[in-house]
C-alpha cells in the first residue's frame, strides 16, 4: 500500500493543484515512485491518457511532473459541464452519461466505487501518492456526497495539508471556519500552507502563532506570489484574471487571437504561443481583436453547437469572416473545426435540440454527431496540402471529440495509437481541412510540437513581409524548467522535514 499526502484548499483556486504539482516533482527527485490522483475533478481542460482515457489536464501536469505517464486511474471520475444538459460524466477515461447535478449525487455509490478501484491500482504500483482534494471540504451541504476530499482523506488514511489563499484576504478566518466547519473530519488535516503572500513574512508571524494555538495545527509554509509560474491553467477563471491570457503587448511581430467561448474547453492548447518572443497571444470576444488579428483561432469547446449559436448573436461569425476576407489566417480545433464547416448535423440530440445548423461555411466540411467519442493519441504527418507548404513535419498529438467530419479532408494523415500505447493502427486516416487561408483539425496538441508551430508563425511573418525567424522556443523544456522551478519556489518556503515526517519517509 502507498503512503500519501493529501493537498486540500479552504476553497477553488488556492493553488492546492500546483503545490500538488511540485510535491510530484519533490519526490521524484528523492527517487520515489509518486503518482498524483484526484478522486474527482470538474474541468474542460482535459488530456488523453497512454490507455486512450480521458482525465483533468491538471493531473496530466502532475504525472508529467512525477515522470510517470497519465493514468485514466490518476482521476477516475470527470465531470465536464456541458451548458443546460447538465455535465458529461466520465468514469476511468470514458464516457458513461450527461446527468444533472442531483442525478449525480445519486449516482455517488457507483462512483465512489470507481474511485476506490483507482487508488487501490496506483497504490500497488507507487511509494506515494500526492492526492488532491477539489474547491473546499467544508461545503456543508455536499459533505454527504462527497468522494474527493475528507471522504478520499479517511479512505487513504492521508494527512492533509490545507492550503489558503492570503490574496484573498481573510486566509486566517477561512483556514479557522474550515477546521471548525468539518468537526472531527477535521482531524485529518495535520498542517495548513498559506499561498500568495506579498511582501513581509514576519508581519505574519502574530497570525501564525494564533492559528496554532486556535487550532492546535501549525502553518508549515508560506509561498510567495507567483504572478505566472508559466504552466498550463486548470480553470478558464484564468481567461479573465490572468494577464498571461489578457495582456496585449502591441510590440510583438505577430498578434494571435484565440475567441473566448463561452464553453471554451482545452485552451491551454495555444499556450507555447505564449512563450514565443514574436508572438502576441490574446484570448478575446472583442470584435475589433479578431479583425485586427494576424490569426484567429476558434479553439475547442464543450458544446459547439451552443458556442456557434453565441457567436452569431454576438456578431463574431462576421467578425470572423471579416478578418478572413481581410487576409488573416483563420483556424479551427476540435469544436472550432466543426464550427468553420458548411453543416452541423445532430440527429439524435446528443449534443443539442437542435438537428440541423448552419456553420461559418470557411471550409468544404460537414459534422455529424453521434452517441460515440473518439479520445486517442496520434501520430500526425502534413499532406502536401498542409499550411504552410514546405516540408512535412511529424507531429504528436490527440483527440478528444464527439462528432465525425466528412467533405474535403485531407491536411494530416494521422495514425492513432492503440493498446495502452504500445500498438499503432495500421492504416492512416485522413484530418483536418484547408480551404485558403483557413484551416482547421481535430488534432489537440500540434502546437507543443516545436518546429510545426514556428512553421505557422513564420508563415505569418512572411504574410506581413518580415523574414523567418531564426529562433525556436522548446516548449518541452521551457515547461519542464517551469515545474523544477515550483518544486524549489515550494521546497524554500515549506518546512520538508515536517513533510518527510508526515509522510514518514
Amino acid at each position: 500500500m502507498a503512503k500519501s499526502l493529501m493537498i486540500q484548499g479552504t476553497g477553488s483556486g488556492a493553488g492546492k493543484s500546483l503545490i500538488a504539482t511540485a510535491f510530484c516533482r519533490i519526490f521524484r527527485d528523492m527517487g520515489l515512485k509518486v503518482a498524483p490522483f484526484k478522486a474527482q475533478n470538474m474541468a474542460l481542460n482535459s488530456y488523453v491518457t497512454i490507455e486512450g482515457g480521458e482525465i483533468g489536464r491538471a493531473q496530466a501536469l502532475q504525472a508529467e511532473a512525477a515522470g510517470v505517464d497519465a493514468s485514466v486511474h490518476m482521476n477516475p471520475v470527470l465531470l465536464k459541464a456541458s451548458g443546460e444538459m447538465g455535465s458529461q460524466v466520465i468514469l476511468q477515461g470514458k464516457v458513461h452519461a450527461t446527468m444533472k447535478a442531483r442525478d449525480y449525487y445519486a449516482f455517488r455509490r457507483e462512483a465512489w466505487a470507481t474511485v476506490r478501484k483507482s487508488f487501490a491500482a496506483l497504490s500497488k504500483k507507487y511509494d506515494i501518492l500526492v492526492i488532491e482534494g477539489a474547491g473546499s471540504p467544508a461545503e456543508i451541504n455536499l459533505m454527504d456526497v462527497d468522494i474527493v476530499n475528507m471522504a478520499m482523506a479517511r479512505h487513504a488514511k492521508a494527512p492533509v495539508i490545507l492550503v489558503g489563499d492570503i490574496d484573498k484576504g481573510g486566509v486566517f478566518a477561512s483556514l479557522y471556519g474550515t477546521v471548525k466547519l468539518l468537526g472531527r473530519n477535521s482531524r485529518y488535516i495535520k498542517a495548513f500552507v498559506i499561498n500568495k503572500f506579498r511582501g513581509d513574512v514576519e508581519i505574519l508571524s502574530p497570525g501564525l502563532d494564533m492559528i496554532r494555538q486556535k487550532t492546535g495545527i501549525p502553518v508549515i509554509g508560506v509561498l510567495p506570489f507567483v504572478q505566472d509560474m508559466g504552466l498550463p491553467e486548470e480553470d478558464g477563471m484564468a481567461l479573465y484574471q490572468n494577464t498571461k491570457y489578457t495582456a496585449q503587448s502591441r510590440s510583438a511581430a505577430v498578434r494571435i487571437v484565440v475567441v473566448r467561448l463561452k464553453f471554451i474547453s482545452n485552451f491551454t492548447d495555444f499556450d507555447p504561443f505564449y512563450h514565443e518572443p514574436d508572438v502576441d497571444l490574446l484570448f478575446s470576444a472583442n470584435p475589433t481583436d479578431i479583425e485586427n488579428a494576424d490569426m484567429v483561432i476558434i479553439p475547442g469547446t464543450k458544446n459547439t453547437v451552443k458556442d456557434l449559436m453565441l457567436m452569431k448573436e454576438n456578431g463574431l461569425d462576421a467578425s470572423i469572416k471579416n478578418a478572413c476576407m481581410r487576409g488573416a489566417a483563420v483556424m479551427g480545433m476540435c469544436g472550432g473545426y466543426q464550427m468553420l464547416g458548411k453543416k452541423i448535423y445532430d440527429p439524435e440530440g446528443v449534443e443539442s435540440p437542435y438537428r440541423e445548423v448552419d456553420g461559418l461555411g470557411l471550409l468544404d466540411i460537414e459534422t455529424t454527431f453521434g452517441p460515440g467519442k473518439r479520445t486517442c493519441r496520434v501520430e500526425a504527418v502534413e499532406t502536401s496540402a498542409a499550411l504552410p507548404q514546405e516540408e512535412a513535419h511529424f507531429l504528436t498529438g490527440y483527440e478528444i471529440h464527439m462528432g465525425d467530419s466528412h467533405g474535403d479532408i485531407g491536411l494530416f494523415r494521422v495514425r492513432r495509437i492503440t493498446s495502452a500505447g504500445k500498438g499503432r493502427e495500421s492504416a492512416y486516416v485522413l484530418d483536418g481541412s484547408r480551404k485558403g487561408n483557413c484551416w482547421g483539425t481535430y488534432l489537440h496538441g500540434i502546437f507543443d510540437n516545436d518546429s510545426f508551430r514556428r512553421k505557422v508563425i513564420d508563415g505569418l511573418r512572411m504574410d506581413k513581409g518580415m523574414p523567418p525567424s531564426a529562433s525556436c522556443s522548446h516548449y518541452a523544456a521551457i515547461k519542464e524548467k517551469a515545474i523544477d522551478d515550483l518544486a524549489h519556489m515550494v521546497m524554500t518556503n515549506m518546512d520538508m522535514t515536517f513533510v518527510k515526517e508526515l509522510c514518514a519517509l
